[in-house]
Formats: C-alpha cells, structure tokens, sequence
C-alpha cells in the first residue's frame, strides 16, 4: 500500500466515536498525536494552536463543573455559530443526525429521548480525556481556520494509532467556563473539544457512518481542457 492509499484508509476508517470505553490513553500516545498533529501548515508558521489533556480524573471534574455551569449559564461561544443550515447543508446535517437517531433507537419526534442524546455531547460521550482547543485571539478567523487543520491531523494521527475521537463545537459554547476552570488568557479563544480514548464497538451509537459528497457536488473545474 503506497502513501496515497494509507492515507485514503485512514480517512475512510476515521469517524465520530460516540461511545468510549473507560479505558485510558497512555500520555506518551497522546503527546505523540498532538506532535504529528503540529506538522500542518499555518498562516506565516504562526502555529496557532494550543492544546491542554485531561486525564481521566479531570475530565470528571470538568464534566461535573460544566454541568453545574450549565444549570445557571447560557451559552456564550466565543466564535459565532453558524447562523443556519440551508439547502445541501440542511440536508446533510438532518441525515447524519436522524442515522444517529435510527442507530440508538429514538423515534421521530422523540423530543425527550433526544435531548438526552444531545447531553451526552456533555458527557464526552465516557471519553477518559477531553482535549481543548484554543487559538490566539489577535489572528482571528485565519487561526481559526489553521486550528481545523491541526484538528483534522490530530483525529487522523489518533486514528492511525488506534485510538478514536470526535471533536465537539457544543463543548466551546461554555467557552467562559472552560476560561476559568483551565485557566486560559483572555488573548485565546475557545474554538472545540477532541474527545479521545478507546472505541466502544458494541455500542449502537457507533454502528452507523456518514456519507461524503460526489466529487462534483464540492468541486467545479475551470479551463479550455
């Protein structure tokens, strides 16, 4: 199998683990995702990331402060979300959400059984480690956009070692609570969560994937040729 090939399947076998076993990561696999992960080019090699681990007595702690947080805040991202879903977007986001549904058996219009499902976003979905996310505030949108491309590489580098990961933008939507609890600078915005540790297989939450897009749906080509 040539570089092209090995990449392809790792992308292929790469998904959003939604169920973990409480089962930790050792820290020498961990440093070394986040390594390769810090090999992706950035604007000016301004490498805007910063990344801070829980281990998994932490991330108790974090999941128990965010939940109390929860009860009295809302939600205050420090990135604006998207402003709506139309068209193909609208599309794709409804399918994945109703292969989730299908796969954890909650019926349409299962209003109760679906929020609960969406707290387990909360819940790092029993991932041992949570991985925060922040970029330098002063780089805006372009840090932004290079820290997606050191959370690509991070999800991919875990994959390739066997260990899975979802990275969550809900967890950013407390971003003054993760501000305080981590002790982040105001000069660093909040952008995700990577939940990591080891797939749960037997779960049904992990038993359906999304589809991608035909190539001519994302791509358009210009010229005489």
């Amino acid at each position: 199998m040539n570089a092209a090939e090995s990449f392809e399947t790792l992308l292929r076998t790469r998904h959003s683990c939604r169920a973990f076993l409480d089962k930790p990561v050792a820290r020498s696999d961990i440093e070394r995702i986040i390594r390769i992960a810090g090999r992706v080019p950035s604007w000016c090699n301004a490498q805007p990331w910063k990344v801070v681990v829980t281990d998994r007595d932490e991330t108790q702690r974090f999941r128990i402060a965010l939940h109390a947080h929860m009860q009295v805040n809302s939600a205050a991202p420090d990135i604006p979300f998207p402003a709506g879903y139309s068209g193909q977007h609208k599309e794709r986001r409804r399918a994945c959400g109703f292969q989730l549904y299908d796969a954890v058996g909650i019926e349409k219009g299962d209003r109760v059984a679906s929020a609960a499902q969406m707290m387990e976003n909360f819940n790092f979905f029993g991932a041992p480690h949570v991985a925060i996310i922040s970029s330098g505030a002063e780089l805006g949108p372009y840090g932004a956009m290079d820290c997606g491309g050191f959370v690509s590489a991070f999800t991919l580098a875990a994959q390739a070692l066997g260990i899975a990961s979802i990275p969550q933008a809900a967890i950013a939507s407390y971003a003054p609570l993760i501000r305080s609890h981590f002790g982040f600078e105001n000069d660093r915005l909040i952008l995700c969560a990577i939940s990591l540790g080891y797939e749960d297989t037997d779960h049904p939450a992990n038993s359906f994937r999304t589809e991608r897009a035909e190539i001519d749906e994302i791509m358009e080509w210009k010229g005489v040729s």
